[in-house]
């Protein structure tokens, strides 16, 4: 990060010790100071991994993928007592949210389908090439996807992890996810590792901390 004492120091001592000398210096290489800031935190304010709010939509543009979608996603609002909707996992509701469904996607669930849409746009039709760009989708998410061709022109992609919010599964099983080739069937089978009450992991239990119970 650019300093303003960068330049202050190159003043030789025949004028350094010049307070009105030095404050006018200081003052306007400020300006040029902030400047240079603010340029070098352009790549981090519109990487895909730590934009935010208007950033992430900077980059919906570039990719060419709106935030809202077209079809209202229901019952992914946060709910007390509802497994699959309880803390980390249900979608707060704005004020500017329908009561009926979901149509702005949050910014971690539009950060999937951006990674999935960059993806497809890179993707060159092959199964070993399709296996790279899931995982680039979905591992940040936490989720590792394995995926098997089922030789009649359909596929199964399987994810496991151990959280996943209610609206990125709804994303998914929706079939917002466009890495698939013509006329092949992909069916997506979720696997969630819950966390029992007891402090120890079973896949698909029945006694988990979903919600509140």
């Amino acid at each position: 990060m650019a300093d303003v004492s960068t330049y202050t120091d190159l003043v030789t001592p025949q004028h350094s010790d010049k307070p009105r000398f030095m404050a006018m210096l200081a003052a306007v290489a400020g300006a040029f100071v902030d400047q240079q800031n603010l340029l070098a935190s352009l790549p981090a304010a519109f990487d895909i991994d730590q934009a935010i709010g208007a950033q992430l939509d900077a980059v919906g543009e570039w990719v060419g993928l709106a935030r809202s979608v077209k079809v209202p996603i229901d019952n992914v609002y946060f709910a007390w007592d509802t497994a699959g909707v309880g803390w980390d996992e249900g979608a707060w509701k704005r004020p500017s949210d329908p009561a009926a469904g979901l149509v702005l996607l949050d910014d971690t669930s539009y950060r999937l389908l951006l990674r999935a849409k960059i993806g497809a746009n890179h993707w060159d039709g092959s199964m070993e090439d399709s296996v790279s760009i899931l995982q680039d989708i979905f591992l940040p998410s936490g989720l590792m996807p394995v995926l098997t061709d089922n030789q009649d022109m359909s596929m199964t992609i399987s994810l496991s992890g151990y959280q996943i919010s209610a609206l990125s599964r709804a994303l998914i099983v929706g079939g917002y996810i466009p890495v698939r080739p013509v006329g092949v069937e992909v069916d997506f089978v979720i696997h969630i590792y819950d966390l029992l009450l007891n402090g120890t992991f079973e896949l698909d239990g029945s006694q988990t901390l979903d919600g509140i119970r």
